[in-house]
């Protein structure tokens, strides 16, 4: 295999989204669990929104010609009812919030804004605007309308508007299958016992559960040894999977056989190494129809890869319009150096639109706990070297999926 060159963070990105397929099953979902779930084909609107014009408050429906004037109540109007038009002259309606307004009266007053309110009469103020708290048929959404377009990520907000179009069921996207391995003779799962020598499976855990926050369904598929046929024949016997993602392995030393054992089931590579710090052991590729993800080894990078790196790829491959990581500017809140001549990935924590460098960005990419320190990351190109204090930067927050409209990576 010709040695592939080391590329930038942002190319190695763009690069495994190019190659990332688009998904082809489709299937029919229920409203109930609909949930972080990708639409497979616009949904038009069935029904206006507001599907008649209604009052966003209490208070009195009137004809706006006759403001500061002072009306009779003629009838009361509550949520539920269908009411005819009935008003005379100087009358006005006692309506409630939600109620339908009939059509001879166009302007709605807060009770609250009126004088010389009693039972039978109300003084209707003078300086009022016309179609105030009138909710108008259609305003928000208008029958025949697109929705949601095909590739939309559902939310709870989703859901509330398909809920209130009367739409239980939709075709949406089948989820991804996905394997995630561990690699390495040292490795043990937390129900086993571990000596001195040996380590827990951190890496496995916490990739399946960041994919499980976005939506995803990822099956732990077990632990590779430091065997080369052994990993090869367990690879193989994971093709079934669109996505294989790996922890581990991938670097140069002795007991690293991941990429051979890829390399002798069919696969592809479109780069091995990434000039970033932390994450330059990374590898993707295709293998026959399964998209390769294999992330360094060390648990904090295995992460912030697979949420930089991979995320994007899976919601692309998902099916979602928008898969590239949403941004937010924020002021630097201290002086930080880093090394330039890579690319450098920068833990911290974002309050009140200040974002505060962990622990001075010195730990190391084998630990965990700066990742439970931090709510966000900031990526710097291979030119910086220092972020001074009070500038400016982009951030991505964690809690946020890769769903927004912003082109590209962070760079």
């Amino acid at each position: 295999m010709t040695k592939l060159d080391i590329l930038t963070f942002d190319k190695a990105g763009k690069l495994a989204q190019q190659h990332a397929p688009l998904p082809q099953n489709t299937e029919t979902v229920l409203l109930t669990e609909l949930l972080q779930r990708v639409l497979a084909e616009n949904i038009t609107v069935q029904k206006n929104l507001p599907s008649f014009n209604n009052s966003a408050m209490d208070g009195f429906a009137f004809r706006y010609a006759e403001r500061g004037q002072t009306l009779r109540i003629r009838a009361a109007i509550f949520a539920g009812d269908k009411p005819l038009p009935r008003l005379e002259a100087g009358e006005c309606y006692k309506i409630m919030t939600g109620a339908q307004v009939p059509s001879d009266a166009d302007t709605i007053v807060p009770i609250e804004n009126c004088s010389g309110v009693t039972d039978t009469h109300v003084q209707i103020p003078e300086d009022i605007k016309q179609g105030n708290a009138f909710r108008q048929k259609g305003e928000e959404q208008k029958e025949g309308h697109i929705l949601f377009e095909k590739g939309t990520f559902i939310t709870p907000a989703h859901i509330a508007l398909l809920a209130a179009q009367g739409i239980m069921a939709v075709k949406a996207y089948k989820k991804l299958q996905i394997a995630v391995l561990s690699t390495g003779n040292e490795i043990k799962e937390p129900w086993e016992n571990a000596d001195k020598d040996e380590i827990y499976n951190a890496n496995a855990f916490a990739i399946t559960s960041l994919l499980e926050q976005y939506g995803f369904a990822p099956t732990y598929a077990g632990s590779l040894p430091d065997h080369l046929e052994q990993t090869v024949s367990l690879i193989k016997s994971l093709k079934r999977y669109d996505v294989i993602i790996t922890t581990g392995g991938i670097s140069m030393g002795d007991a690293d056989f991941l990429e051979e054992g890829f390399l002798r089931n069919g696969l592809t590579p479109l780069f091995h190494g990434v000039n970033v710090k932390p994450g330059r052991p990374t590898m993707m590729g295709t293998m026959d129809s399964s998209f390769v993800m294999a992330m360094p080894g060390n648990p904090l990078t295995a992460m912030i890869n697979t949420f930089m790196l991979s995320l994007p790829v899976l919601f692309k491959m998902q099916g979602s319009r928008h898969f590239s990581h949403p941004y937010i500017y924020a002021r630097n809140s201290k002086s930080f150096k880093m090394k330039p001549g890579k690319s450098n990935i920068v833990l911290g924590s974002v309050e009140d639109g200040v974002f505060h460098v962990t622990r001075d960005n010195r730990y190391g990419s084998g630990m965990l706990t700066p990742i439970t320190e931090s709510n966000a990351l900031a990526v710097f190109n291979d030119t910086v070297g220092m972020v001074e204090k009070g500038e400016m930067i982009k951030v991505v927050l964690f809690e946020r999926a890769p769903l927004g409209s912003s082109s590209g990576y962070i760079n």
